[in-house]
Parts: C-alpha cells; sequence; structure tokens
C-alpha cells in the first residue's frame, strides 16, 4: 500500500497543464446564448498589486475591499449544469468557457450604486450571499458562485463574501483562522443589506467551512441585538457544514426566535467531513449527521431547522462534498425556494442507492497532512489542484506519503449511527 501511494504522489507532483490562471482578466464576449452574471463581492483578502487577472490573494487584508465582476457562462447546449468549465488556456473560448467579462476593485463609496441596479432587476428585491469553503481561491469562488447563480435561476442580485482562504490543500489550520478574523466583515455587509431600503428579503448560502464565519456572524450578531436577527434576513442554508455539532448547538441557542428559516443540507457519505471529525477529536461535524438518529433529530426539530439528506444523491464530486452545487437537481431546488419561497423539503433529491459512510481510523499529520489526505482523490483530476497538492508534497516529504499509506488502509464501511466512539 505504501509503494503505491508513494507512486500516486510522484504522478501527481509532476502533473501539469489542465486550467488556467489569473483568469478575471476582462474579455469582450460576443458570442451568442451566452449567459451573464453580474455579482457584487466583498472580500477580507489583501489586494493582488501584481497579477490583474488574480485580484485578490489568499493573504489577510487589513480592511474589507469590494469589486463589481461579472462572468459569462457558454450556453447550455455546449456545458454539463453543476460543472464550472475552467478555460485550459487564455483567452478562453466563451463558447466552452467560464470567462471574465468584467471585474473592477470598487471604492466602498461606489458599492452602493452598482448593489441597487442589481436589487432593482428583481421584485421582491432579493439578495443571495455566498460564503465559501475551505480551499477556495478568489477565481474559485467567483466562478463557483456565477455557476450557482446561472443553473439555479434564482431570481436575486448575487452578493459573495469571501474570505482569505490560500486555495491550499494543507492550508486548513490558516484557512479556519481567516474565516473567523472575518466575522466582523460580514456582519457588516449583512446589517448594510438588511438596513437598505431597496432591499427586501436576504438569504445566505454558506458552504463547509464557510458555515462557520456565517454562524460565529450570526450569532454575535443576534448578541449585540438582544438575541434576535434583522427580519430581513429570511433563510440561511448551510451546505455540508464543517462545523463541530456541539458548537453549533450553543451557536443556534443565542439567536433568538423568530430565527430565520435555517434549512440543512447534510450526506453521510461526505468524505471530507468524515476526516475533518478525525481531526477535531472525533466530534461528528453537523454537515454529515443521520437527521433521522438521535440526539439530532430532535434538536434539529427543536430549532425548527429543516434538513435536506443528500446521502443518497450521486454526483461526480469523489468527495460527496459539493453536492449542493454539482448536483443540477440540488442548485434548481436552491433556486425554487429563492423564487417561490416553497419550503425545500417538498421536493425529492434523495435519488440512487445509499452507500455506507466512509471514515478514517488512522491519524494524520496535524493540520497539514489531513489535508493531503483529504485533497488526493480531488488532485488526480484537478490540475490547480495537482499543482498546490506537489508543491506541499515537496515540503512534507515521506510525512505524507506515510500518512496516504495508512490513512487509506484504514478505510472502512461504518454504520449509520454518528454517536459511537469510533466515528
Amino acid at each position: 500500500m505504501r509503494g503505491a501511494a508513494c507512486v500516486a504522489l510522484a504522478l501527481l507532483v509532476g502533473a501539469c497543464g489542465g486550467r488556467a490562471r489569473g483568469v478575471l482578466v476582462p474579455e469582450a464576449v460576443n458570442t451568442p446564448g451566452t449567459g451573464r452574471v453580474d455579482m457584487v463581492v466583498a472580500t477580507t483578502r489583501a489586494l493582488d498589486e501584481t497579477n490583474r487577472g488574480v485580484m485578490f490573494s489568499g493573504e489577510r487584508g487589513l480592511d474589507a475591499r469590494y469589486a463589481e465582476i461579472v462572468v459569462s457562462i457558454p450556453p447550455d447546449a455546449n456545458r454539463t449544469r453543476g460543472d464550472v468549465q475552467w478555460p485550459s488556456r487564455l483567452p478562453a473560448d466563451p463558447a466552452r468557457d467560464f470567462v471574465t467579462v468584467k471585474a473592477d476593485v470598487l471604492e466602498k463609496s461606489e458599492v452602493r450604486p452598482v448593489f441597487d441596479r442589481l436589487a432593482a432587476a428583481h421584485r421582491p428585491r432579493r439578495v443571495l450571499v455566498f460564503v465559501h469553503g475551505y480551499n477556495s481561491s478568489f477565481e474559485d469562488a467567483v466562478y463557483r458562485f456565477a455557476q450557482i447563480i446561472h443553473d439555479s435561476g434564482a431570481p436575486v442580485a448575487p452578493v459573495l463574501f469571501t474570505w482569505p482562504s490560500r486555495g491550499q490543500l494543507l492550508a486548513y489550520n490558516y484557512d479556519r483562522e481567516s474565516s473567523t478574523y472575518s466575522r466582523d466583515a460580514l456582519e457588516e455587509v449583512l446589517s448594510t443589506l438588511a438596513k437598505d431600503p431597496k432591499v427586501d428579503e436576504v438569504s445566505i448560502l454558506a458552504h463547509s467551512m464557510g458555515n462557520w464565519v456565517t454562524l460565529e456572524t450570526l450569532r454575535q450578531m443576534a448578541i449585540r441585538h438582544g438575541g434576535r436577527l434583522p427580519k430581513k434576513i429570511n433563510v440561511v442554508m448551510l451546505a455540508a457544514p464543517d462545523v463541530d455539532v456541539d458548537v453549533f448547538r450553543s451557536q443556534i441557542a443565542d439567536i433568538r426566535a423568530p430565527r430565520p428559516q435555517f434549512i440543512l443540507f447534510v450526506s453521510q457519505d461526505d468524505r471530507a467531513l468524515a476526516l475533518s471529525r478525525t481531526i477535531a477529536g472525533n466530534v461528528s461535524r453537523l454537515g454529515a449527521v443521520d437527521p433521522e438518529r438521535e440526539p439530532y433529530k430532535s434538536e434539529l426539530a427543536r430549532f425548527d431547522i429543516k434538513v435536506i439528506d443528500l446521502t443518497k444523491l450521486k454526483t461526480d464530486d469523489p468527495l460527496n462534498h459539493g453536492k449542493f452545487a454539482s448536483s443540477p437537481e440540488v442548485v434548481q431546488l436552491i433556486g425554487a425556494r429563492l423564487a417561490e419561497g416553497d419550503s425545500v423539503t417538498t421536493m425529492n433529491v434523495s435519488l440512487g442507492e445509499r452507500i455506507g459512510q466512509v471514515t478514517t481510523g488512522a491519524a494524520a499529520t496535524v493540520g497539514q497532512a489531513a489535508g493531503l489526505v483529504l485533497s488526493a482523490p480531488v488532485a488526480a483530476i484537478d490540475s490547480g489542484t495537482r499543482r498546490s497538492y506537489g508543491e506541499r508534497v515537496k515540503q512534507l516529504g515521506g510525512t505524507a506519503a506515510d500518512t496516504v499509506s495508512a490513512t487509506g488502509s484504514a478505510v472502512v464501511e461504518a454504520p449509520g449511527d454518528l454517536v459511537g466512539p469510533n466515528r
């Protein structure tokens, strides 16, 4: 097993080609049938002064910055819903690739007119704030959100909140601290939207580690205002949250009724959260609970949290961690909820047969090698991941190979109960 792991690492380190970098340089697009997504961006990342195509780096900025970005989406006939079609070279081909049409850094005073123009296009005037997860570069977050908005058909003004993730597999601890660093900035964004007379409703969609900063922000907002959140924040969607279930219990308890409608997307076969649980002292992650088992069933009901169980849903995501975005059914479900206000629990998205949850029993090198094991399946198919993976493997040396070997040999089929001591 160790020999196979070492060979795999060598192949990944030597891989090249694939996805282009610096895709945020604007290009003219005149291709018929393309779609457009126009979004406002708020970020706590530092401005990248050296590469216009990157715009914002993974380092922490001293103050929040803003931008307007427009992304062109290929015609439906040339793409698969749920996929972000990255260009392999620049300039990109708008008939087949996502292409940046506009990418302007804005001063704070310039944000309101741009946002009001986007909000005015919809009645009622709804806003969707997206908070991305771990291992996301700025351009990753922009293109993923553009895909979600386009594929969902949601009639909303898109607002991306992006925190300083280095977009590197093994920077888990840095990303975690960066998300916490960004709480005050996210609170300012949400408070500004809630106070805007031209906004009727604010919905939030958070993924993975983005749920941590989202929940911490909502909790501190509630504490500042006697336990209640602004009424305009009406829906909070938690997709595959990488959040300790015990911590979540305390976070939600600090938000008094009437609360926004919390909608939780879970999947018990989420490999990323299985490893995160191992790293975090074997405490269950919120995004991997079985909502039909106690104590989760009663606690979710007590806080009126609606649950969408995606365990049976099959996608091409090897980690089963991004089902909410890569499944056409789920993104359309989100769009329908935002458009009509219908409960997402009325739509059947449990497709296919359930497979046993995958978990790891081996200890990983804390923080860094853990991220390596977590992301190895992705590295085999994504060139951007391969590049980052190779850099970190060189840094870790034999430790990474040992960890991959140990963890790979410990993958087992496990029962659905997430309460047991070995989970």
